[in-house]
């Protein structure tokens, strides 16, 4: 009867806690996690060690020390890869963290007439009736759903605003 009562117990415990980490921002949630799972790795090792089983752990300990000191040539041939593959990531994290838009067009519509003439494609002063006509065949080619760029089809909407004022 008791048992019932405790899982009872545990049950509603994470009910609220659940309910509060909902509420709770993303990086409290992620600190609590972290303490959580320490404290349970914590309490494992202690249960073990208590009961006499911690020679199990100590055995897959030197089981995977064995298997990477075995894996050790193969990781240094991947060395190089791995570690350009590392700036890649951090660099990106770096310029995300940073604001940088990673390439989009500014939002804010900065774009010179000339430059909007030469995405499009057209000489300086053309009729609407190019430019609609440019930028539909341009988004033709490279809009997102076919397999273009966001970016390029961002530019070329941009550059049809600025030419018709819009």
């Amino acid at each position: 009867m008791i048992r019932i009562y405790l899982v009872l117990l545990l049950i509603i415990i994470a009910f609220y806690a659940l309910r509060s980490f909902k509420k709770a921002s993303p990086a409290f949630v992620a600190r609590i996690v972290r303490i959580l799972g320490f404290s349970l790795i914590g309490g494992a090792f202690i249960f073990l060690g208590a009961t006499g089983h911690l020679n199990g752990v100590f055995a897959l300990l030197g089981i995977a020390v064995a298997f990477a000191v075995r894996m050790l040539p193969t990781l240094l041939r991947y060395a190089p890869y791995l570690h350009r593959l590392w700036l890649e990531f951090t660099a990106a994290k770096q310029q995300q963290s940073s604001g940088q838009q990673g390439g989009r067009v500014n939002p804010k519509g900065t774009m010179a007439k000339e430059e909007a003439y030469e995405v499009l494609g057209l000489k300086p002063g053309a009729p609407e009736q190019e430019i609609v006509a440019a930028h539909r065949k341009l988004m033709q080619k490279i809009h997102p759903d076919r397999g273009g760029s966001d970016y390029l089809a961002a530019k070329i909407n941009l550059a049809k605003k600025i030419l018709l004022n819009k």
